[in-house]
């Protein structure tokens, strides 16, 4: 929860994100589950990020979006009801279901479907099973006025291109924007791994110890600028930020979301000068239709 009074007192925050999830997260979350049924979400979301700030959140107006339901968003949600109530705090807060799929298992299983990888055949035994989902669900329960939204397992890039449609009302077909905010939501969703976490040369990254975690500016055409806040650590630099695009990212011409399918092989990552610790401006990814799959 370092990241929490960094960014809600240094930075001039319309919403904050929290990515918690990995495929490894997901099945350590089932198991969580598995011994109790009020588990299957990341607690630390609940009692160290939101629990001692959410006054303060509350007072400043900042939405926050979060995929730290894991298997278990109602649950996630109904223990912020009560660290809200607790506060004296009246909070809207929204949960995007629909990503648990166990119900379904045996007509997928019948339904040919295959490993991404293997080519293999679903296992007889499957202990969960969860689609990511896209932003539309997340931009809608902002539309309805929703304080705070959990969400199961979505495109981590999703809970940042959520906020982004809800903003500036992107359409459904405007793929070059929709692909412009994934890619601000690719680079910061790792957090500090942008600002110089990841970075190879990390003799050159200061003040380990206080890392800045990243902000994003975004224009409604779709440019950003990524920054971090004063007095911070850590380093954003053409360098870090160019390594951040392409981790994890696959054919870079043909980067596949549930709304979109981005080309990030003509971005530009420039320098801004005066920046405490660095900011770049970004811009030029391309999109296009996404396909009619999603990923299990």
């Amino acid at each position: 929860a370092l990241l929490v009074p960094q960014l809600l007192y240094g930075g001039k925050l319309d919403f904050l994100v929290f990515d918690y999830l990995s495929e490894i997260t997901m099945s350590l979350l089932t198991a969580a589950k598995a011994r109790s049924p009020a588990l299957g979400y990341t607690p630390d979301f609940v009692s160290a990020a939101m629990a001692p700030y959410i006054k303060d959140i509350h007072r400043k107006g900042v939405r926050v979006i979060s995929n730290a339901g894991g298997i278990n968003p109602l649950a996630c949600a109904a223990a912020l009801q009560e660290v809200a109530k607790k506060a004296d705090v009246d909070l809207k807060i929204a949960v995007v279901a629909g990503d648990d799929l166990m119900s379904e298992k045996e007509n997928l299983k019948g339904a040919g479907i295959t490993d991404l990888e293997s080519g293999k055949q679903l296992p007889e035994t499957i202990q969960s099973m969860n689609v990511y989902l896209g932003a539309r669900p997340i931009s809608r329960a902002l539309d309805l006025g929703a304080d705070i939204v959990v969400t199961g397992r979505c495109v981590d890039s999703g809970i940042v291109l959520g906020p982004l449609i809800h903003s500036f009302g992107w359409n459904r077909d405007e793929f070059d924007l929709l692909a412009a905010g994934s890619l601000a939501g690719h680079l910061i969703e790792c957090g500090a791994q942008c600002t110089g976490g990841i970075f190879t040369d990390w003799h050159a990254v200061p003040d380990w110890h206080n890392i800045g975690f990243p902000i994003v500016e975004c224009s409604s055409e779709g440019d950003f600028i990524l920054s971090k806040p004063p007095d911070t650590g850590g380093l954003i630099s053409f360098g870090t930020v160019a390594e951040q695009l392409v981790y994890e990212l696959g054919n870079p011409q043909c980067y596949l979301l549930p709304d979109v399918t981005c080309d990030f092989s003509e971005v530009s990552i420039t320098e801004i000068p005066g920046f405490d610790g660095g900011a770049v401006k970004v811009h030029g990814a391309k999109g296009s239709p996404p396909s009619k799959f999603y990923k299990v």
